[in-house]
């Protein structure tokens, strides 16, 4: 919710990247009104809210995890032509077309998640116990949901890891050109490692254990695997695996601020106004009571002088 409200009350300059940013925060918090209900069903291990909201939680949270990929797929990218093709890409890097990108994803996202969650009978009921996207039958694996799972994991996640991996390691080879080595170079070369290093780290630790296990489940399920001890493992970490995945909405933060120099500079000039008015209220305090000589205050002015130049 704080990222919501610096994204719309707080930026008043917007690029492309913000864009993408933006709709990875509603992403996230349509997800999160979510929570509520899951957590009360995982530790009742009954689901009495009824069949739409436990579809609805379904697509919820497959169009929170995929939009997140998908989304931050686009920041790689964004990043990716600005960086290797910087004149090239002027005309694709638009607002305008960050847009048209992502009303595509919430086409797909929203047509692809509610259809398969409504589609399916994401409810089962066993000694009168109703769970919610669990337990279906070998049968339903095989027929639906297999078909599903192999969908999602190929265009949600196996094709933007390739494109986030690929533009990765382009933007690292055009770093170690000669050119880029100089004082200016070296400290825009220590952001965009920095905004590397953390993006992939997220990706892969929020998104890599639930869709190779999701992978795994699904043969499993589908009797395509019959060994006993590998459906142990894949069962023991699959709510694990579902819990690291959902800790992309308390990571997605993390890449707000280190991939935008926008919201670092409207969190400068937040914290800078408050230190203003804390040492206006100082100084007059200080006059008053005789406490500061005038060196010190002068001082003091000189110093947010100089920062409020730099911000």
């Amino acid at each position: 919710m704080v990222a919501l409200y610096i994204f719309v009350c707080r930026l008043k300059m917007r690029n492309e990247t913000t864009t993408y940013m933006l709709n990875l925060v509603v992403s996230d918090t349509l997800f999160v009104f979510s929570l509520p209900f899951r957590a009360f069903y995982f530790i009742n291990r009954q689901w009495p809210f009824g069949n739409a909201l436990c579809k609805i939680s379904v697509a919820l949270f497959y169009t929170n995890m995929y939009g997140s990929i998908l989304f931050l797929t686009c920041i790689s990218m964004d990043r990716f032509l600005a960086i290797v093709y910087p004149f090239a890409s002027r005309t694709l890097r638009t607002k305008r077309n960050a847009r048209i990108a992502c009303t595509l994803i919430w086409v797909v996202l929203l047509s692809g998640g509610l259809s398969a969650s409504f589609v399916m009978d994401t409810t089962s009921y066993t000694n009168n116990t109703i769970y919610c996207f669990e337990n279906y039958s070998n049968l339903q694996w095989k027929s639906k949901v297999s078909k599903v799972v192999v969908f999602m994991t190929t265009v949600g996640f196996l094709i933007p890891l390739m494109i986030n991996f690929i533009c990765s390691m382009r933007v690292l080879q055009t770093l170690r050109h000669p050119e880029s080595i100089n004082r200016g170079g070296q400290l825009n070369k220590a952001k965009i490692l920095r905004m590397i290093v953390v993006h992939l780290l997220i990706f892969c630790f929020c998104f890599f254990p639930y869709n190779v296990n999701l992978v795994f489940y699904t043969l499993v399920r589908s009797q395509v695997i019959t060994n006993c001890t590998v459906e142990s493992v894949v069962r023991t970490i699959y709510p694990i695996a579902f819990c690291i995945a959902v800790t992309n909405c308390c990571f997605d933060p993390v890449i707000y601020y280190f991939t935008s120099e926008t919201i670092q500079n409207s969190i400068k000039r937040k914290s800078y106004a408050v230190r203003k008015n804390t040492l206006n209220t100082t100084i007059d305090n200080s006059v008053n009571n005789r406490n500061y000589s005038m060196n010190k205050i002068t001082s003091l002015k000189a110093k947010f002088i100089i920062e409020e130049s730099t911000i």
